[in-house]
């Protein structure tokens, strides 16, 4: 079941080629279906691709091919407008979210929407907790399905100390809100001199070290009331 901005976005191009003979532009796309950014229209159409309605054509610019339609369409093939209503088994996939999204909200959210705004910090940074770095205005679009229970946030990494990790500076990454975590997780970290630092805890027992993943770096051994947990890394995003 595709969801109504897929949806929009397959019955769109389908318009676009039989009209112009060629696909629209990611702009035009962005426009048609009243999107902030390109990046959503990016991931519609890997989520189409991946269902099997449309197909990319190697080594061509703006090169799409529909290869079908769903076949409860309530309209006809190609006759589709941002202003057209879809089928009624499609339910909107875009939630509006806050800082605190909860964990109620993203369950509800996990089953009809494709993708949940969380708060985009800033760059994990020395002396900086990592409250200071919320700005309100500030959001990224995450698929619903990457969270589970509880708060989210979306923070930019500053540093190669994860690289071994498969972290590199400037990925995106998504931590989940807690001051608990396991023995081995990757953690937000907040230390006591006012560091805030993404890496991976241990306990030892009654000293934490903080371990980077990059030889370049050493643990750092701390006492068990110096280190404060602020979250746990769910997943990572990489821009290329």
């Amino acid at each position: 079941m595709l969801t109504r901005k897929q949806y929009e976005l397959l019955m769109y191009i389908d318009k676009s080629l039989k009209e112009d003979g060629v696909s629209p532009s990611f702009d035009e796309m962005k426009e048609a279906l009243g999107l902030k950014s390109k990046s959503g229209i990016h991931r519609l159409i890997t989520g189409l691709e991946e269902r099997g309605f449309i197909r990319r054509l190697a080594h061509r610019a703006r090169a799409l091919e529909v290869l079908k339609l769903p076949e409860n369409s309530a309209l006809p093939k190609g006759a589709v407008s941002k202003a057209d209503t879809p089928a009624p088994a499609f339910k909107p996939e875009v939630i509006e979210g806050d800082f605190h999204l909860s964990g109620a909200h993203i369950a509800a959210a996990a089953e009809e929407a494709e993708s949940v705004q969380l708060p985009l910090y800033g760059r994990i940074a020395a002396g900086t907790p990592i409250e200071a770095l919320r700005d309100p205005d500030n959001f990224i679009d995450v698929p619903a399905a990457l969270l589970s229970g509880g708060d989210h946030y979306a923070l930019e990494v500053d540093g190669d100390s994860m690289v071994e990790a498969g972290i590199l500076d400037g990925d995106t990454v998504i931590i989940k809100q807690t001051d608990t975590a396991e023995n081995g997780t990757i953690v937000v970290a907040f230390i006591d001199d006012g560091e805030v630092t993404l890496k991976r805890l241990r306990r030892k027992g009654n000293s934490i070290a903080l371990e980077p993943a990059n030889a370049a770096y050493e643990t750092r051994i701390f006492g068990p009331d110096r280190v404060k947990v602020q979250g746990v890394l769910k997943a990572l995003y990489r821009n290329y």
